[in-house]
């Protein structure tokens, strides 16, 4: 529950310095996307202006729902949960996901039919440094490295909300992410056809000359193909983490104390504090 509403937020702000990255968050957009196109004049003003006109939507429209959600998620993070209550959680927020990615295919088309091929090889060099990374960070050859990166991660994940964890609460969270079907070497695998498939598309949108409709519909296919892999394997593998990841989130928030789902509350609390205050100055 926590955790997932914890990705909607970081994708436009951050749950940390939440303020302060919303209000960023057009200009680091544009900075991160840039890195990967090399944008020239034209496209870095429509860029910015599409940017800026989603952010000024998502901030009058999205914030105020988040803020309902934070509420009811402190209602309940008093009281023990369940797998299947946590996974609820997921779909309500990927309802919201859809809507951000809806909103963006618009701006994104027009985007992608201005993509030459030199961007596009400039893209794939892009993307070969990031993988460079993400072996560095997720693909250590040592087993024993790998897991307890794993296991660093998933505490401070939790730290983030609960507040600093009981050693036995460690142990807890080291037990099962011992179970964990996250296979990062799969994951990898599909970064990469993601990769290959966003190149493939730039540069078919632009062999063929494509009108607006076309790429909007392109775009909405790879969205599809983003969430649902077409790999059966790797369809099979998200489904059985999603499972785990709900099982996961539900064991260890029953595992905290009352103290510790008190502070969960006054970090939603806050949470739902800066989601209204930030909306209220859109309006301003």
């Amino acid at each position: 529950m926590i955790a997932a509403l914890c990705v909607v937020l970081a994708l436009s702000a951050g749950c940390s310095a939440l303020r302060f990255g919303y209000n960023q968050a057009p200009d680091l957009g544009y900075w991160w996307l840039d890195s990967y196109i090399d944008f020239d004049d034209a496209q870095t003003l429509k860029v910015r202006n599409g940017l800026t006109g989603w952010f000024a939507w998502h901030r009058s429209t999205q914030l105020p729902d988040y803020a309902q959600l934070l509420v009811r998620a402190q209602a309940e993070a008093l009281a023990d949960t369940t797998p299947a209550r946590v996974c609820e959680w997921w779909a309500t927020l990927s309802v919201r996901l859809d809507s951000a990615f809806e909103r963006a295919v618009p701006v994104g088309a027009d985007l992608m039919l201005s993509i030459g091929p030199k961007q596009v090889q400039h893209m794939e060099r892009r993307y070969a440094k990031a993988n460079g990374e993400f072996r560095s960070e997720f693909l250590q050859g040592d087993p024993a490295k790998r897991r307890k990166a794993s296991v660093d991660r998933a505490i401070e994940r939790a730290e983030l909300l609960y507040g600093t964890l009981t050693d036995g609460q460690r142990e807890q969270v080291a037990r099962m992410v011992g179970g964990s079907p996250f296979d990062a070497d799969l994951w990898f695998s599909e970064r990469k056809r993601r990769q290959q498939d966003a190149l493939q598309m730039l540069l078919r949108l632009n062999a063929e000359g494509a009108g607006r409709d076309k790429a909007e519909a392109a775009l909405r296919a790879y969205i599809e193909r983003w969430r649902r892999s077409p790999r059966d394997e790797y369809r099979r593998y998200a489904e059985g983490l999603a499972d785990f990841n709900c099982s996961f989130a539900a064991s260890l928030h029953n595992s905290t104390t009352a103290a510790q789902r008190q502070t969960a509350v006054q970090k939603l609390k806050g949470w739902e504090g800066d989601a209204r205050a930030l909306a209220a100055e859109g309006g301003r």
